[in-house]
């Protein structure tokens, strides 16, 4: 049976699905990878959603921000006011009298806030503090000073037009969708063990001839149709949990496939 026959017969005709077994192992990942990308979709959706409205906040903030610019490495706002400004993803803080510290700023989030000081000698950005920020860039904080050349002929015009006009590239939504298939695959390749170990012990207690990498196969095709409900429901239910869902459905579906695998035959008394 092809891979496109196995594909079909997820959906309703799951006792050909004993076919699995007969396929290349290789194959049989590629469609775990392929289900894993299906499976990342509604992760990116909510990504694209945060940055837009990262970009959204971003251009109400532009028109808060005062004339200002940078002298001897510190910020000169020409004796505007700072204020602290607060959007649905952003805290933005403009303060060019030194009153506030770094860490006025960072502990400033909130959520899923991200934290952004402008500060009299430096500009700071605080994100939500979790184990991929830290390991990505060693700490949730990020600390920019004004002599950095980057910042170095930063002013008040360039910094509203840069808010006001900022689109989010393709390439970032591209490399975000890419980033997304790890998470999803690593979750689908952990559930798709639990649920082939259950499975493999249910076949061999059916005194079964499969071995456990026929079983792995197998659930591979299995969990085909819970893993689209899951995708679909995650749009509409984002803290729904797909583990749980897909392991038991899949082996629902593998129970009707493995019925027609040869079992050993019990020796005559």
């Amino acid at each position: 049976m092809t891979t496109k026959q196995l594909i079909f017969s997820s959906f309703t005709q799951f006792k050909n699905l004993k076919e699995a077994r007969q396929t290349p192992f290789w194959k049989s990942i590629l469609y775990l990878l392929a289900l894993s990308v299906i499976m990342a979709l509604p992760i990116s959706f909510q990504v694209f959603q945060v940055l837009d409205n990262i970009k959204t906040d971003g251009q109400q903030i532009a028109k808060k921000i005062p004339d200002f610019e940078i002298k001897d490495g510190q910020l000169d706002a020409h004796g505007a006011e700072g204020f602290i400004y607060q959007t649905n993803s952003i805290i933005f803080t403009f303060d060019p009298d030194g009153k506030r510290s770094e860490h006025d700023i960072s502990t400033d989030l909130m959520g899923n806030f991200i934290s952004v000081g402008m500060l009299k000698d430096q500009m700071v950005i605080a994100l939500p503090n979790s184990g991929t920020t830290t390991s990505l860039l060693g700490s949730n904080e990020m600390t920019l000073n004004y002599s950095n050349e980057a910042l170095a002929d930063l002013n008040g015009q360039q910094m509203r037009e840069v808010l006001a006009n900022s689109t989010i590239p393709f390439w970032i939504k591209a490399v975000t969708f890419i980033i997304t298939i790890y998470p999803s695959f690593l979750n689908l390749l952990i559930t798709l063990t639990i649920a082939s170990f259950a499975g493999y012990i249910y076949a061999r207690l059916r005194l079964t001839r499969a071995t456990f990498l026929d079983c792995l196969k197998t659930m591979i095709y299995a969990i085909t149709l819970p893993t689209l409900l899951s995708t679909v429901i995650l749009i509409f239910v984002p803290t729904f949990d797909t583990s749980i869902f897909i392991t038991l459905v899949g082996l629902f579906i593998f129970i009707q496939a493995s019925k027609g695998w040869p079992r050993f035959q019990l020796p005559k008394q």
